[in-house]
């Protein structure tokens, strides 16, 4: 869920490994972003919503991804797929670390680019071999 430039470029690797991939996002003009090869399903639809789930085939897929701008879009719509549809593996993105660790702390799988950024930058500060 999600067409951005993360959003375009997860579906478009999955999609170049053999995965059968749809993606959800409101706006059809974010499909842009995919791939010119992409093989993939587009649905228009707000992944909060059961019935846009249910039409971009959250009740037959093994995975599902939330990248939207808005955290709690995101949990919404993960907690949806995972509770509702039965979605094995969920992946939520959350931009604040602090709801991620909630996020987390509800079952669900959290990826925090802020603290993923944070992490790398601090570790490219310290020279190789010195602490």
């Amino acid at each position: 869920m999600g067409c951005g430039r993360t959003g375009a470029a997860i579906a478009g690797q999955l999609d170049q490994d053999g995965h059968k991939v749809t993606v959800l996002d409101l706006n059809a003009s974010q499909f842009r972003r995919l791939p010119d090869a992409f093989g993939g399903q587009m649905a228009v639809g707000n992944g909060m919503d059961t019935d846009s789930l249910e039409r971009a085939g959250a009740r037959d897929s093994d995975a599902f991804i939330a990248v939207t701008q808005g955290d709690n879009r995101n949990f919404f719509a993960s907690q949806l797929a995972r509770e509702v549809f039965g979605v094995e593996s969920v992946i939520c993105r959350v931009k604040d670390p602090e709801r991620g660790e909630i996020f987390g702390h509800l079952g669900l799988q959290t990826y925090s680019p802020t603290s993923a950024g944070v992490e790398a930058m601090l570790s490219m500060l310290v020279p190789a071999g010195r602490t």
